[in-house]
Order: C-alpha cells, then sequence, then structure tokens
C-alpha cells in the first residue's frame, strides 16, 4: 500500500509526477546496475537524508527483488561512519518496521 502524500501527489501533479516516474527509469536503464542493487543504493541514500517512507519503500522494494534482511540490514550499517551510529540506528528500525511485517 502505497502513503496518501505518495497518491496525493500523484493525483494533484499528474505532468510532475509522470515527469519524476520517468526520470528514475531513465536513470535505472543508464547504467549495468540490476534492480535490487539499485534500490539498495537508494535506501542507503534514503538512509542518509532520514526518510523514513523512502527507507520503507526501498527496504519493501528491495525485498521484492530477492534481497535477503541481512543485505538490507548490511547496506545501512555500511553507512555508519559516513552518516553516524544515531541515523544508522534509525533506518535499521524503519527497514525492521517492512522485514517485521513482511513475516507476518
Amino acid at each position: 500500500m502505497l502513503p496518501n502524500q505518495y497518491m496525493s501527489i500523484k493525483k494533484r501533479f499528474k505532468g510532475f509526477f509522470k515527469a519524476s516516474e520517468n526520470l528514475g527509469k531513465a536513470a535505472k536503464i543508464a547504467g549495468p546496475l540490476d534492480d535490487k542493487t539499485a534500490h539498495l543504493i537508494q535506501l542507503g541514500a534514503a538512509a542518509a537524508i532520514r526518510s523514513e517512507g523512502s527507507v520503507h519503500s526501498h527496504t519493501r522494494r528491495a525485498l521484492e527483488l530477492g534481497a535477503k534482511p541481512d543485505e538490507i540490514y548490511h547496506a545501512i550499517i555500511l553507512l555508519t561512519s559516513t552518516i553516524g551510529f544515531p541515523t544508522v540506528s534509525a533506518a535499521l528500525s524503519w527497514a525492521d518496521d517492512v522485514i517485521t511485517e513482511k513475516k507476518k
């Protein structure tokens, strides 16, 4: 289920939203990385900017593409020396939200 804010933006700003989606698609096909790796990288960026919703989203999508929970956790803890332990801790808790829900 997509967040209400995401759906609101999609509905209210159709042209903007389509352009944003197209940019994301173009970025993904611009290089050799597979989708799982791309989402792990985006997960790291989401953690770095402290975006709980994006951490949830990229955790969910990485799992759907075959990432294991240990890969999710590793992608986040690798950031410790760059973004600091408190931010990593928060990101791990956000990833756990998705991983725990998926296990149910």
